[in-house]
Formats: C-alpha cells, structure tokens, sequence
C-alpha cells in the first residue's frame, strides 16, 4: 500500500466532501453533514501516516487503495 502524508490526505477527503471544521494543534478535524463520523487528521509536515491510522481513515472516509 503506498503511504501518503496528512497534508496529502486532507487533500484528498476534501475532494470527497468532508469540510474542515476545525484545527486542534496538528490535528484537522473533517465532518460531512450527511455523516455522523469525525476524521481526526494529524499534520506533522510531510511526513507519512502510519499504516494502521491510514487504513483506518481511509475506511472512515469511504477512500478505496487506487484513490491514492
């Protein structure tokens, strides 16, 4: 699975309709109206996301392997 950095999935779930709601230290909070859930994502530069936290987000915001 290719990794992808927080700056570069924010970018991406934005694409998909989530809207920033707002910024707690490094971490970019995302909702949708039509969605209950929240996406937690943290920006620490351009450094990649872990794994685990990546497919997890991912599943959260609908984002298949071949979107990134």
């Amino acid at each position: 699975m290719k990794t992808i950095s927080g700056q570069e999935l924010a970018r991406l779930i934005e694409k998909k309709g989530w809207e920033l709601r707002r910024v707690q230290g490094s971490h970019h909070i995302y909702a949708r109206s039509d969605n209950p859930a929240r996406i937690s994502i943290p920006i620490h530069g351009n450094r990649p996301l872990k794994l685990g936290l990546l497919k997890h987000l991912m599943k959260i915001a609908g984002i298949t392997e071949s979107e990134l």
